[in-house]
């Protein structure tokens, strides 16, 4: 009794457990299958087993209501072999409830397993078809079990191995008041495919989701929100520094294409005098200078005979040696861009 007692605690919280996981893919439409199965049945006792075997196949549509239980319904049929004119002994026509085991016991994964079992029991309408007038009608149950192989990636097929005990219940009940009894049933065997249509999760089976009370929704959506602002701060001091960048850039090309003011000096109506100016200290032509020597290169090759004189100067701070090798510098790079630049001959330059 003790053990008993203990065996249902635990069977009770497997359920428990089962129940508080969280599945996508249980509205009414989701979940329902569709199988064609063939088989054999036999007496179960009083005949030969195998020589008094005859065909059955039928059709079943279930409804998965859980990844543990489920419902169905199916109809069998099964064939006459002997020289009976009816082409039927019986059909069979029940309910059945289904339990997987794997997931009762083992817990749902978030898809079926390749291999599952389960459980099956039902009652259903027996009804045998006689050779002459007044068929008989009868009720059974059915015990057997289900050895399921999940097909496929999405797990949309399963192959199945079904053996059952079908009971036919008024079998001698009038005469012995009994209703399970072995001279009144006959064993099963069917192999069936079966085909679980899509739910509404996009998938062929229950998708197992991870369930949140309201306190942690609350703070996801106040990290989400703090998320947001910062991202809407950082847009902003985006937005100015592009600005900033804008306008520098803008002054950059302002400077770059400034001409700065060239004093000339006639000394006779055909030769000009361009000034070019220099940082302090340096003695590279910059960029914005260029204009005024290009001046100086297009007067000289317009006028081919023309001839000019580069002075170099320095400010008067620092020591006069230093001062006068940076004015032979600069003299002597006005005259190199002249030479190499604007391909003017250097016998005509003096630097």
């Amino acid at each position: 009794m003790k053990k008993s007692i203990i065996l249902a605690a635990l069977a009770l919280g497997t359920l428990t457990a089962n129940a508080q996981s969280v599945v996508e893919g249980t509205k009414f439409a989701d979940n329902w299958s569709v199988e064609m199965k063939a088989g054999a049945i036999t007496p179960l006792t009083h005949s030969a087993f195998f020589k008094s075997m005859r065909p059955g196949f039928g059709i079943g549509l279930s409804k998965q209501l859980t990844p543990v239980f489920g419902l169905g319904f199916q109809g069998m049929g099964y064939v006459n072999t002997t020289s009976s004119k009816t082409a039927f002994d019986a059909s069979d026509v029940s309910v059945l409830g289904k339990v997987n085991l794997m997931n009762l016991f083992g817990s749902y994964l978030g898809q079926p397993r390749v291999f599952e079992m389960e459980a099956v029991a039902g009652v259903g309408w027996l009804h045998y078809y006689m050779n002459g007038a007044g068929d008989t009608n009868s009720w059974s149950t059915r015990l057997g079990m289900n050895f399921n192989f999940n097909l496929g990636e999405s797990k949309a097929w399963t192959l199945g191995i079904k053996p059952a005990i079908v009971y036919d219940m008024q079998g001698d009940f009038n005469r012995a008041k009994s209703r399970f009894n072995a001279n009144n049933a006959a064993f099963e065997v069917t192999a069936g495919l079966t085909y679980h249509f899509m739910t509404s999760n996009g998938t062929h089976h229950f998708a197992k989701v991870k369930a949140y009370n309201q306190a942690e929704i609350d703070d996801l959506n106040s990290s989400i929100n703090a998320l947001r602002s910062e991202v809407n701060n950082k847009d902003g001091a985006l937005s100015s520094a592009s600005r900033q960048i804008d306008g520098l850039q803008k002054e950059l090309e302002e400077c770059r294409t400034k001409v700065v003011p060239v004093e000339k000096v006639v000394n006779t109506a055909r030769v000009p005098e361009s000034i070019v100016t220099f940082r302090q200290g340096r003695s590279s032509v910059d960029a914005s200078q260029l204009p005024n020597v290009e001046r100086v290169a297009s007067y000289m090759k317009k006028h081919p005979d023309t001839k000019v004189i580069i002075k170099g100067y320095a400010s008067p701070e620092g020591s006069v040696e230093v001062n006068a090798r940076i004015a032979a510098a600069r003299a002597e790079a006005v005259k190199t861009i002249l030479v190499n630049k604007y391909k003017i001959n250097a016998s005509r330059i003096t630097a």
